[in-house]
Formats: structure tokens, sequence, C-alpha cells
């Protein structure tokens, strides 16, 4: 498979699972406003999938909403299998993303640095 359309298929999980993450975490007590779907990296066969998501809110919500979206996934994959039209519908593997919180840590130190000179 070529790695454009390996691209195109991330990048189409990507915005279908972050539409969706209002609809299937309706009612959760994790808020769907906490996540952000960071990124999607699809195996070469396609049949799974690791979504990185951000969740804002300290360790314990962060911990709980991962734990939400891997009780629900069973629901994003239907609502893919219904989207997008694919041989397999991959299985999702959700994995917390701390790149947000690093590049906000980075930047605080860079105002401190700019602040104290």
């Amino acid at each position: 498979m070529s790695v454009d359309r390996l691209e195109r298929i991330n990048s189409l999980l990507k915005r279908v699972i972050a539409e969706s993450i209002y609809v299937v975490m309706q009612g959760d007590p994790v808020k769907p406003g906490l996540f952000t779907v960071t990124g999607v990296s699809c195996g070469k066969d396609l049949r799974d999938a690791t979504v990185k998501v951000s969740v804002f809110g300290d360790d314990e919500v962060k911990e709980l909403g991962i734990k939400h979206l891997a009780r629900n996934a069973r629901r994003f994959q239907e609502i893919i299998n219904k989207q997008i039209r694919l041989k397999f519908t991959p299985r999702l593997t959700f994995q917390l993303d701390k790149s947000l919180e690093k590049g906000d840590e980075v930047l605080s130190i860079i105002d401190k640095i700019e602040n104290a000179s």
C-alpha cells in the first residue's frame, strides 16, 4: 500500500473519530469537550489503528477519559464502518498524547526567560 494512501486513511479516520466523540461520549462522566484527537496511525494492513488523544484535565480525568474511549471503541468502529468504505474496519486502540502538555511547558519556560531579561 502506498504511503500517500495510508496518510489519507489516517487523516480520514482522525476526522471521523473527532467528529463522532460528541455522539459516542454523550452521557459519560467525562465530557466530550475535554478530548482532542491529535493523530491516528493505522497499520499497513488496515486492521489496527492507534488513536492518539489529548485530554484536558488532571491525571485522574485523563486516565478516566482514555478508559471511557477504550470502552466505547466498538461504537467508534461502527461509525467508521458506516462512513468510510474500507475492506476492514480497524480495531481502535486509544493512547494518551502528552505532546500538547509538553508544548505548553516549553512555551511557559520561554515566557519566563523573556520576562527575566
